[in-house]
Parts: structure tokens; sequence; C-alpha cells
């Protein structure tokens, strides 16, 4: 049995800073690690740069104790759970390029008896390849691959699975799958997560770990792009598709999700060309449904000047509600919102207001010619209200939108 006294979270983003808070919460003496030397301030101050439920009262409480600590510079500890992002690069592939820094950036301070687990969403075989960045680093100590289970270092995958908005709830609740490069390592990591996890951790190789995440999410991504595609149909057929989807689930065995303006966040907008670049040619199904939710932008885009044309004015105001990639969380990224509203915001007809009530601070990654607004008050004076996010704030003034001549509901709040 591992004894763990110190454990160091590398990257206190969305998913970092929840899991190096919740296990400081159960007396774990945490050190977590981020490149953001403001988001490291933030944190010592027992503060919290994103919005998450409940979260600020954890990391206040954990940093008064003295159980969490943030800094830029990895240090020793007992265990590493690195929870970077991994995005992909131009042409789809995986870009490893943050695993990597953090793999070099801990090299340095581990010790025979550490555990390194890789909990960011990654491509198959990223867990190993993680490893053998460590072993070019640390050549004085054996890893998983070189020595099997007699290995000085254990090494596993073990991929969050939780919704944003309920992270510490789902972080305790949810079965957690475990992939550990050994036997041994499986068993380590699941002693460090047992530490707070109420459900099941389920074990299994570190490949298997990293392509379940990768299937969760290209399972939802399908789905999506399913009612995506009808929503085009049906606005082609001239059917209402908010309609037809409440009519079609009353079937036994039918549940369909409900269309937006496409997919966005770091994970189902990304990870399913994870797969599709490890399999390109069996991944077919795949690869199309990111097609369709990818192209889904471009139509909405399409609708709103379609309707701005109709009106005939020198200068269309238009209010676009939403720049998150979905309800209730101020996370914006690959948000296909954030991609609507800057390509609004190149037609020299239309004066953009985009309203995001969750963030209190302009997105770095919005046009500056897009006026910026927290408050839904600027679509009293629109001539084009366009819904991009079911926010409940946008909800609760569902009569209000309900009532606006030019309504552009991609996310049907007005329906009820």
């Amino acid at each position: 049995m591992m004894k763990f006294e110190t454990l160091s979270v590398i990257g206190l983003g969305y998913i970092g800073l929840p899991t190096a808070a919740t296990f400081a919460s159960r007396g774990i003496k945490v050190i977590g690690v981020d490149v953001n030397q403001k988001a490291v301030d933030i944190i010592n101050r027992g503060e919290i740069h994103i919005i998450e439920p409940d979260l600020d009262i954890v990391v206040r409480s954990v940093v008064q104790s003295g159980n969490l600590r943030a800094t830029t510079t990895p240090e020793p500890a007992d265990a590493f759970i690195v929870a970077v992002p991994t995005p992909f690069k131009d042409d789809k592939q995986p870009d490893l390029k943050y695993i990597e820094s953090a793999a070099k950036a801990i090299a340095p301070v581990l010790r025979k008896g550490n555990l390194v687990i890789l909990e960011s969403t990654s491509p198959v075989g990223a867990t190993e390849q993680m490893a053998a960045w460590l072993a070019e680093a640390r050549p004085d100590l054996s890893f998983p691959q070189q020595a099997g289970e007699a290995s000085d270092i254990r090494v596993a995958h073990c991929p969050e699975r939780v919704l944003p908005g309920k992270v510490l709830v789902e972080l305790v609740n949810n079965d957690r799958v475990v992939g550990g490069m050994t036997k041994k390592c499986s068993e380590a990591s699941v002693q460090l997560y047992k530490l707070f996890v109420q459900g099941e951790c389920v074990v299994t190789s570190a490949r298997t770990a990293e392509m379940c995440k990768l299937t969760e999410n290209s399972f939802r991504d399908v789905n999506i792009a399913f009612a995506n595609e009808l929503s085009m149909i049906c606005d082609k057929l001239d059917i209402n598709v908010w309609e037809l989807i409440r009519l079609a689930n009353r079937h036994p065995r039918v549940n369909i999700l409900q269309p937006g303006p496409g997919v966005g966040g770091h994970c189902i907008a990304v990870d399913p060309w994870f797969i599709v670049a490890s399999a390109p040619d069996e991944a077919r199904l795949i690869s199309t449904a990111r097609q369709v939710n990818d192209h889904k932008p471009e139509w909405v885009i399409e609708k709103i000047l379609q309707s701005a044309k109709y009106l005939s004015k020198e200068k269309v105001k238009i209010t676009c509600l939403g720049l998150a990639f979905k309800a209730n969380i101020d996370d914006t990224r690959e948000s296909p919102a954030i991609e609507i509203v800057n390509k609004l915001a190149q037609h020299q007809m239309l004066q953009v207001v985009a309203v995001e009530p969750n963030l209190k601070v302009r997105p770095v990654d919005l046009y500056e010619d897009v006026e910026f607004s927290d408050s839904i008050d600027a679509a009293r004076t629109s001539d084009l209200i366009v819904v991009l996010v079911d926010h409940s704030n946008f909800i609760d003034v569902r009569d209000l939108l309900a009532n606006h001549a030019g309504l552009l509901d991609f996310r049907g709040i007005a329906c009820g």
C-alpha cells in the first residue's frame, strides 16, 4: 500500500482546480501547479479564476487550512496528477505539447515510489508517450514500459468524466475508469482516488481508459449531430423541430437530443478527432458527425444574415444571447457562439452585441467591434435577438423573447 501525504496537480483549470481542492478537503497536502501566474496568485488568496458552483467555498477553506497551495514550479510529492489541455492542430491531429511540457516539468522532482496519473483527455497511446518522456528525462529511474511491475515510478491514465456546473458533486459520486500501465499502477491509482471517490473505480488498461473517454464524448457528438442535422432538414421542410423532437421522444425507445448552434467545449468538440486520427478509414460515422456539427455554425450565420437582409435597413442591430459553449457556465472554449458572433461582426450592415451573463470580463477572443454586455437589457432595442445558449437567465425572460418580432431561437427556449 502506498502512502499519500502530498499530491501535486499539474494544471489548475476547470478540472485541475476542483480535483486539487477536493483532495485537499480530505486532508491531503496539495501543491497545485500552473503556468499562469495570475491564476496562481488568485488561488493563493483563497479565490477562484473560473465559475463552478461551490468551488469558491472549498478553495477558500483548503487554502486557509494550508492544505492547498499554488505555484508555477513543480515540487516533490508522493503523487502527481496531470490535468492540462489536449487540443488538436490545424490538421485535426492531436497536440500533446502541454502533456509533454508537464512531463518534463515534473521529471526533475520525481522520486522512487511516485505515482503519475494522466487525467487529461488524450488520444490512445498518450499515457505511454508521457511515460516515455519521463523516462527520457530521468534515466536514473525505471518506468513501467521498462521494468513492468518492478518499476520505480507508477504510471496510469484516469480520465475525468464530470459535467461543468456539477463538477464537485460528480468528482465524488461518479465511477472512475482507472487504466494503469501495470496492475500495481492501477492499484496505486485506485488507492489514491478512493480518498474521496464514492463511485466505483473500475480497473482496465491505460489504452482502454483513454479510448473509453473518447468513446463517451464521441457518442454524445454523434447524437448531437443527428439532432443538428434534423433541425436543418426541418427548417427546409417548414417543420418545428422542437415540437417534432418532443413528439418523437414519446416513443419508449427514442431519446433525441436537442439541437443547437454547434458543439463546443474542450471535450465533445475535440475528442472525436482523436479517434479519427487513430483510425481514419474506420471512423467514418464519427468523422461525419464532427463535420455536421462543425458546419452548423455556418448554417446559423446564413439564417441570421437572411433575416437581417429581409429587414432592408442600412444598419441592423443584432443581440446575440450567450457566448459560453453550454448553459450556465463561463467556459468559452471551442464555443460555436463565439465563432458565430465574430463572423457576424465582419458584416458592415450589422451592429453586433454579445450578451454573456456568466462573464464579467470581455472574452479575449471576441472581436473588438463586438459590443459586450453581461445584461440582457441590450436586447430590448435590437432588431434581431439571436439565442445561442440556453442560460437560465434567458429562460427567465422567455416571454420577452417569444414576443420579439425578430427572434431567432437556436436553442428552443421560447418554445417552452
